[in-house]
């Protein structure tokens, strides 16, 4: 799953820059997570960065976007151009 923002986030900046995808943006009222780009860190940390940051506690799990741990790395390999090319047959 990729992760999302709860409406109690107080603006505090923390998060944008530890996001190693670029995924969190500033939204009309609160930071927002671009759940294309969100790999919840996979491939980058043992944890997710922004959730150790958060000093509210208000980055969860979005349930709208489920997806494994696989698929997870897979956009990790993806977004940083280190997916397997496959070999033209």
């Amino acid at each position: 799953m990729a992760l999302m923002i709860t409406d109690e986030c107080i603006n505090c900046d923390v998060c944008e820059p530890e996001c190693p995808n670029d995924a969190i943006s500033q939204g009309e009222e609160i930071y927002v997570i671009d759940p294309a780009l969100c790999t919840e860190c996979i491939g980058h940390h043992e944890v997710s960065q922004c959730v150790e940051v958060c000093p509210v506690d208000c980055i969860i799990l979005d349930p709208d976007t489920t997806e494994t741990k696989e698929q997870l790395y897979g956009k990790y390999l993806a977004l940083t151009g280190r997916a397997q090319q496959v070999p033209q047959g």
